[in-house]
């Protein structure tokens, strides 16, 4: 497609509200953690769990400021409007998510010490994957047409529970306390745990960005993607022993070596996304 000049301008602009909208986004950031040096942390202290966690909150960022303009164009009046309604909302969603999540997902440590003075990266991909499944939920419920600020905040508190939920299930679901494993500084389970999570996560996208037809027909929806995402876990978990690593106990692989396998963490990681991907396509 050949673009001509008022598009080149036209997306220009969009480029500048979204940025606009993204500083807006790193400022509240440094707002809720205003006891974290960011410049000290990434360039004198090297804190590469820190930088999974500020890493994630851009792309969780991006993905919720997304949800706003994808789409088609209502005119660029009106989608200027959209960017500075919606724009400023995912940046809330997102902040107060990350204050839930942190409360409920990882909530047998301190998360703040482990990243800042442990240093954890088990933690920091966890953190990595905790907003960037948030903002793939947000875009989502910002993104279906037919819908109003109202509906987006109902289904991004749906998806936020689910993710919960989640985190919970997941745990029941290893052979493995992931909290405990987690605190020791064990890597290899904070990546399988967050591949689980951004699965779920783009699940959640797709389950929210349908048209808003009617609560009851949207509902259905929302849950029969739910309900897979339930199997999803078990199955991809599984899939990734029998085919992935024969012969090979993924547990004994993440927990119960020396050190603890990341090459095999990452397959779990990948077949949960891989798999994510496939069933919003099928589906």
């Amino acid at each position: 497609m050949i673009m001509d000049l008022d598009h080149i301008l036209s997306s220009l602009i969009y480029l500048a509200a979204c940025f606009v909208v993204f500083v807006a986004g790193h400022l509240v950031f440094i707002l809720f953690r205003r006891s974290y040096n960011i410049q000290d942390e990434l360039v004198e202290k090297d804190n590469a769990a820190f930088a999974l966690v500020l890493c994630g909150y851009y792309l969780g960022l991006t993905f919720s400021i997304g949800g706003g303009i994808a789409g088609p164009s209502a005119g660029m009046e009106s989608d200027l409007i959209d960017i500075l309604v919606y724009g400023p909302l995912a940046i809330l969603l997102l902040n107060l998510s990350a204050l839930i999540n942190d409360r409920f997902i990882l909530s047998e440590f301190d998360i703040r010490k482990e990243i800042l003075q442990d240093q954890n990266c088990g933690t920091g991909v966890v953190e990595f994957a905790v907003f960037v499944a948030t903002g793939l939920n947000i875009f989502g419920a910002l993104y279906g047409q037919g819908g109003s600020v109202f509906t987006a905040i109902a289904f991004w508190a749906l998806g936020q529970t689910v993710l919960v939920l989640i985190g919970k299930y997941y745990n029941l679901i290893t052979q493995y306390n992931i909290h405990e494993q987690i605190e020791k500084d064990n890597v290899a389970v904070g990546i399988g745990f967050a591949g689980a999570l951004i699965g779920i996560g783009n699940l959640l996208r797709a389950a929210s960005a349908e048209h808003f037809i009617s609560w009851e027909a949207n509902l259905i929806t929302f849950g029969l993607y739910m309900v897979v995402g339930l199997i999803l876990l078990p199955v991809a978990r599984v899939l990734t022993d029998r085919i992935l690593l024969p012969g090979r106990s993924l547990a004994d692989e993440l927990v119960n070596q020396v050190k603890p396998n990341q090459g095999a963490a990452f397959l779990e990681a990948s077949s949960y996304i891989g798999a994510s991907f496939l069933i919003t396509w099928c589906i």
